[in-house]
């Protein structure tokens, strides 16, 4: 009965929707908000996309209430915007109607986007109750609500992101101290060149070859240095080599100690033998079975006797 409730109310409301280009919406309904009572939260009854509109209440319940009493049922929900009700669906039990009637009803509604249901409720005014309640609500949901879902959406915007522009300097190696005073003679680099003529500009005779014999002592000093590490790399290498032959010999020596030995001896005979002899019939087990046979027999006998 439910489903075929459900597809009216989907028939019904079908033809007033229109579809966003390219991204369709898709409908639904929720389980029961009355499962755990008679009010309920609306935020734990509908599913999370944003995009969602109810277009329709479907509830159930049956009616306790005397014959001669008057009741009246609400089944409502909140208007989160405002005062008052977004949905309210009154029904009324006058004197004459029977306990334990079941009431069936699809309310369709304009479409209203979620936010704007609050709580629901079943309301009781009057001297009865109701059981059983069942209150689903039917929805669709239109993805393209954000038009940023998907570039087939309407409205849809490329977001271009701002890239921050950073104020920075080139660096100019060149123009470094360190790259400066490494400039040696003979080195014809444009820089070079330049940094040796802006020195040898207002220097006379005199501290032009103090300078130069200052350059030479300076280069034998890194000649020396360079020499100097090259013997230690050479005599380090040496080492090595030397501590790796030691570490073979020891490893070839050590299995030749421990692992490379012989056994003396050869076939190991057996010397132990057992003479070949037959074991005779064992005479006192041939009566014990005869005996147990003929009592069998007898036994077997003794019931047709009788």
């Amino acid at each position: 009965m439910l489903k075929k409730l459900l597809w009216v109310l989907v028939a019904c409301c079908w033809a007033s929707y229109s579809y966003s280009d390219g991204i369709n919406p898709y409908y639904g309904y929720t389980g029961n908000a009355a499962v755990n009572g008679l009010s309920w939260n609306m935020r734990d009854v509908l599913p999370s996309p944003p995009g969602l509109d109810i277009n329709g209440v479907i509830y159930n319940y049956t009616i306790r209430k005397q014959t001669e009493d008057s009741v009246t049922v609400n089944v409502q929900n909140e208007n989160i915007s405002g005062t008052g009700y977004i949905f309210r669906e009154r029904d009324e039990w006058k004197p004459g109607s029977l306990d334990g009637t079941q009431i069936n009803k699809v309310v369709p509604v304009v479409p209203s986007n979620r936010s704007l249901w609050g709580d629901g409720s079943i309301e009781v005014q009057g001297n009865g109750s109701v059981e059983d309640a069942r209150v689903l609500y039917t929805y669709r949901v239109d993805p393209c609500y954000d038009p940023q879902y998907s570039p087939q959406c309407p409205g849809y915007k490329v977001i271009i992101p701002d890239i921050e522009i950073v104020d920075y300097e080139i660096y100019d190696a060149t123009a470094d101290a360190y790259t400066q005073n490494a400039c040696v003679e003979g080195d014809t680099s444009s820089q070079c060149v330049a940094q040796k003529d802006d020195d040898d500009e207002g220097e006379s005779e005199e501290e032009k070859e103090e300078r130069e014999a200052e350059e030479e002592k300076d280069r034998k000093e890194r000649l020396e240095e360079a020499l100097a590490e090259a013997d230690n790399s050479a005599m380090f290498a040496n080492a090595l080599a030397q501590s790796q032959i030691l570490a073979a010999i020891d490893a070839a020596r050590n299995i030749n100690s421990y692992y490379a030995k012989t056994i003396s001896g050869g076939v190991y005979n057996e010397t132990i033998s057992l003479p070949r002899t037959e074991l005779p019939d064992n005479k006192q087990g041939l009566r014990n079975g005869l005996a147990q046979q003929l009592l069998h027999q007898q036994m077997v006998q003794s019931q047709y006797e009788k």
